[in-house]
């Protein structure tokens, strides 16, 4: 799941967090296992695994005031058909006002800004013409293949 903000800060707090969100999206946070690698063992910073070009597909923003905030309810990816990541909001270990509290202690958030709030277990390689779709309840799905 996406979240997109509409207003920032530094030092928010958990209880006004929700109140920074415009709206949610349908992501994938894409790693190239091969170039984080490469970083590892070099000791360079790994970010070139994460930062390469359609890294992080996401479906438009569909705003809160249309869905409320999106806490429960099924989160899975598929690949190929097949289910490989399944799980529920619930099962996040840190809850979306958790994760821009903590955030922004760290950094000041911006209108604009997107984070990417979980993975549910399951990740696994893709490969070249794998169609992954993605899907967060409430929220269009997000339909992705490989190139």
């Amino acid at each position: 799941m996406v979240a997109a903000l509409h207003s920032g800060g530094k030092n928010i707090a958990i209880d006004t967090a929700l109140d920074h969100v415009f709206g949610y999206g349908v992501g994938l946070d894409m790693t190239r296992r091969d170039l984080q690698g490469e970083a590892k063992k070099m000791g360079r910073p790994w970010e070139v695994g994460k930062a390469f070009d359609h890294s992080a597909p996401c479906t438009p923003l569909t705003p809160a005031t249309e869905t409320g905030h999106l806490a429960k309810g099924a989160i899975w990816l598929e690949v190929n058909g097949e289910k490989r990541q399944n799980s529920v909001l619930e099962k996040m270990i840190w809850s979306l006002p958790e994760q821009i509290a903590y955030l922004s202690a760290l950094f000041e958030l911006m209108p604009g800004d997107v984070i990417f709030t979980g993975t549910p277990e399951g990740v696994a390689a893709t490969k070249r013409g794998d169609v992954l779709k993605g899907h967060v309840d409430g929220l269009p799905d997000l339909e992705v293949k490989v190139v």
